[in-house]
């Protein structure tokens, strides 16, 4: 909260002083608000706008980039695993071309060749001769699988269907994961005879553990079924069931977004391998692949972040610059206008008070005159000069029209302001004169007011016009804090050799603590809603200062408030002077 009052604009909190004075500006706060309102939307929306824009264009190509990179690699995966099975096919119908049946079923040639195959060929484990009942009549390799029938077998229904085979991964008789390459060859008549060789899978994880995969990715191949053909890294082992759907055929390599069981989005690339029952799939994470665009991702909002930061920075500091000089230029325009009003007031004051004096004092002489050439005649005569009564009323005459020459003469000073004027003044006499002014009010309200002057105070040097209108405004505004029955107590005590100090202390409705400190500042009020302008106080803290003095204040909400004015023996001001405050800052 502290932070939030030091850079809070000083117009915040003030009432609207267009609405003190005639012709001013009007709300300052909320010319504050449009101002930083429309600053921000044309500055910041444009760069929130650009960086969105750039924002979606880089995921984009980010996204693209990794796309085509897995669309790439599955490509050239599948011409790798193609050309492996194509080799082998191709060896096999070579060897079928190249020899006949008989030679085919001597266990010596088939060895012989087997061996040639193993040279150039890797993955081959064995070869068999399988005539047209499913009987195999030539078999060489590590297993024992002379003489088994294989007319149940799928993988030979299919190549006598078909002339060539290449199955999917399958244990057979051997109980072991490989897959059979068979070739159909016809003899005379509707005989035949099939070649058949089997893969060992080894070959095939060779193939796909040399890839470079990034994106925690996974290589591997499955049939149609969505059966696993070589072991994979996250989704199973080989001959499972995978856990991701069997991807529909396409005779392109496609690549596509989805989420796994435990729902992390990866990117798969596919591609169905032809005459083969195989699909070859790469699946990688998502969010791995996106690493380095996360990165730029969070530069990219951090930038922004911090240029909005600045900006709003920026904005609110210029808009509350701008908007403080207008409110001061306004500010002070308002107080010059108020002290206009002020001096022509005090000046039609004091030609109304002259006005009166010379109408009053002309007919107040003649009373008197006549009074004392009455009292004059009672002397002359026995008959008067004896009777008390008549000699006591001229005397009540006489003394009634020394008070409204009294009181006369006491508006005149009151209101004579327009030069300096310094003069040795008596305090005491001033206070009274002021007071003299508040005394019906006083009496009215049943407000007690005490003065206490001790006989040692010194006379003063100082002007006496702004004395009373010092001491006015400050017992005025305690009036105004006091209720009807509450007292004022006004002392005056002397402050080292050049100093003396006068407090003012009512038992009013005090100050709350945090109006304390701005008291004094031109237009604020606590009495706005009853006509005040806020200016009484920031004036005669305007008069204090400009006779050399100063005047402090201390309140307790609900208990009273006591302003203190220390003026010196002798005024710094200068006779002749124009007595106008200027413009007084809080």
């Amino acid at each position: 909260m502290k932070i939030l009052e030091k850079i809070k604009p000083e117009f915040w909190d003030d009432e609207d002083i267009g609405a003190k004075v005639s012709g001013g500006l009007s709300n300052f706060r909320r010319i504050w608000q449009l101002t930083v309102l429309l600053t921000l939307v044309v500055t910041v929306f444009p760069l929130i706008f650009m960086t969105l824009v750039n924002y979606t264009a880089m995921q984009a190509s980010a996204k693209a980039e990794i796309l085509l990179h897995t669309s790439r690699l599955v490509s050239n995966t599948r011409r790798t695993v193609s050309f492996f099975l194509e080799e082998r096919r191709f060896a096999l119908n070579f060897i079928i071309e190249d020899n006949n049946v008989e030679e085919l079923k001597d266990p010596f040639r088939l060895g012989a060749i087997l061996e040639n195959m193993k040279k150039g060929l890797s993955g081959v484990a064995d070869l068999g001769i399988i005539d047209s009942s499913g009987m195999q009549r030539n078999y060489v390799g590590p297993y024992k699988l002379g003489g088994k029938n294989y007319s149940g077998q799928e993988w030979f229904k299919e190549v006598t269907e078909q002339g060539v085979y290449i199955s999917d991964i399958f244990l057979g008789f051997r109980n072991i994961p490989h897959l059979v390459i068979a070739i159909k060859q016809r003899l005379a008549g509707d005989s035949f005879y099939v070649l058949r060789a089997s893969v060992d899978i080894e070959r095939f994880k060779e193939l796909l553990s040399q890839l470079e995969l990034s994106g925690m990715g996974d290589a591997f191949i499955i049939n149609h079924r969505g059966i696993l053909q070589t072991p994979s890294r996250y989704h199973g082992n080989v001959l499972e069931k995978i856990s991701l759907p069997v991807p529909k055929f396409s005779a392109a390599t496609e690549v596509f977004e989805t989420r796994t069981s435990e729902g992390i989005p990866v990117i798969v690339g596919y591609a169905y391998i032809t005459d083969t029952p195989f699909i070859l799939m790469i699946v990688k994470q998502q969010g791995e692949l996106m690493k380095p665009w996360y990165k730029t991702r969070t530069k990219i909002l951090w930038f922004l972040g911090a240029s909005i930061t600045v900006i709003v920075f920026v904005i609110l500091g210029g808009a509350t610059y701008l908007v403080n000089r207008i409110h001061r230029a306004e500010r002070n325009r308002a107080m010059i206008m108020h002290k206009m009003e002020y001096s022509n007031k005090m000046a039609s004051l004091g030609r109304l008070a002259a006005g009166v004096a010379h109408e009053i004092n002309n007919p107040l002489a003649i009373i008197s005159e006549k009074a004392g050439f009455i009292k004059d005649m009672f002397t002359f005569k026995d008959i008067y000069a004896k009777d008390q009564k008549l000699l006591d009323t001229a005397d009540c005459i006489t003394s009634s029209v020394e008070r409204c020459a009294a009181i006369t003469r006491r508006l005149l000073n009151f209101a004579r302001h327009t030069d300096v004027s310094i003069q040795t003044l008596d305090l005491k006499t001033v206070i009274l004169e002021v007071l003299g002014f508040m005394g019906k009010e006083a009496e009215y309200r049943s407000i007690s007011v005490s003065v206490d002057v001790p006989d040692d105070i010194p006379k003063i040097r100082s002007d006496r016009g702004k004395l009373q209108e010092i001491f006015l405004n400050v017992i005025n505004n305690a009036f105004a804090a006091l209720n009807d029955g509450g007292s004022l107590d006004i002392t005056v005590k002397r402050q080292g050799d050049s100093l003396v100090s006068l407090s003012f202390a009512d038992n009013g409705c005090g100050i709350a603590e945090a109006d304390i400190k701005r008291i004094f500042e031109p237009f604020f009020s606590t009495k706005t809603q009853k006509g005040g302008t806020g200016l009484g106080l920031s004036i005669t803290y305007g008069l204090v200062k400009k006779i050399g003095g100063r005047i402090d204040v201390q309140s307790q909400a609900g208990k009273g408030t006591t302003f203190t004015v220390c003026l010196p023996l002798v005024s710094e001001e200068k006779e002749g002077g124009n007595t106008d405050a200027g413009i007084i800052g809080g």
